[in-house]
């Protein structure tokens, strides 16, 4: 049967987790970010069979969180996409579009408040 977990992580943890879940035979299976007051919250799903394991944990404007994508590469998508429309400051992406993956008229358009 089919099970899916929803685990809260620290962002200093991320790397560690992720490396433990891919040397478990997970997949990236999407990746994810909302606003909350004073941050936003992400959530980062991997999959494994028909099983889901999502990590969660919240995060500062200003807080810098680390790539994932030398650990599961397609993650560089994700994480240029929640850079650039939530302002998440994102070190270390194997790919980095600075800020152009997409086009939009507002500059990270779900920031909230001043996001120039």
């Amino acid at each position: 049967m089919a099970e899916t977990k929803l685990v809260a992580v620290d962002v200093q943890n991320l790397l560690e987790e992720a490396t433990k879940l891919k040397s478990g035979g997970y997949r990236l299976v999407q990746m994810c970010s909302t606003r909350v007051k004073d941050g936003n919250e992400l959530t980062y799903s991997f999959g494994k069979g028909y099983d889901l394991l999502h990590l969660r944990f919240t995060v500062g404007d200003s807080t810098q969180v680390e790539s994932i994508s030398h650990i599961f590469p397609p993650a560089y998508f994700y994480e240029n996409e929640i850079h650039d429309l939530f302002g998440v400051p994102i070190e270390f992406m194997t790919v980095d579009f600075k800020g152009n993956l997409y086009r939009t008229a507002e500059k990270t358009p779900f920031k909230g408040g001043d996001s120039q």
